[in-house]
């Protein structure tokens, strides 16, 4: 249970984070954005959160991400991500990541898996690990069309968290 949990919140949070981008509605021009919504706030006063459509357009977003980093060669090539995936139940990887990537774009809903960097100390992700991964996450944002500024935040909110998940990493990058 231990070990199931420590993979599913390690590969949860980096997928949440960068699943979250891929949920956002797309919205067109700038005009759009700094429209006035329904309460008044402007589209560049919302929440990240908000402006990707909140949990449900997440979670659909890390459903397909999730799908997508599940059978990539590059990621299931490491024995330890192998191993750990055959452990940790699909369903439960998909719900960490949206808990976590709702609470880091500013939603309600709150993540109680473990840091990243105790998530993923075991997985000894590489480098080019990591870019398969952001790979598969511009591959979500851009089939969700997510707008690019949104997508820039998600992409920042994911490089924050390299130093703590790939060996080797600057943790102050």
């Amino acid at each position: 249970m231990v070990a199931q949990r420590s993979f599913v919140s390690s590969i949860a949070i980096t997928l949440a984070v960068m699943l979250v981008a891929a949920i956002a509605v797309p919205v067109r021009g700038e005009d759009q954005t700094r429209a006035k919504s329904g309460t008044g706030q402007t589209q560049a006063e919302k929440s990240l959160y908000d402006r990707l459509g909140g949990v449900y357009a997440i979670a659909s977003v890390v459903d397909d991400f999730i799908e997508r980093l599940l059978v990539n060669d590059v990621l299931n090539a490491n024995p330890a991500i192998k191993e750990a995936r055959a452990r940790v139940p699909k369903a439960g990887l998909k719900y960490s990541v949206t808990s976590l990537v709702c609470q880091v774009t500013g939603g309600p809903e709150k993540y109680t898996g473990r840091n990243m960097k105790e998530a993923h100390k075991h997985l000894n992700i590489t480098q080019k690990e990591w870019a398969a991964m952001v790979a598969d996450f511009q591959k979500t944002l851009d089939a969700f069309k997510v707008p690019e500024h949104e997508q820039k935040e998600l992409i920042g909110i994911v490089e924050s968290t390299k130093g703590d998940i790939v060996v080797g990493a600057d943790s102050k990058k």
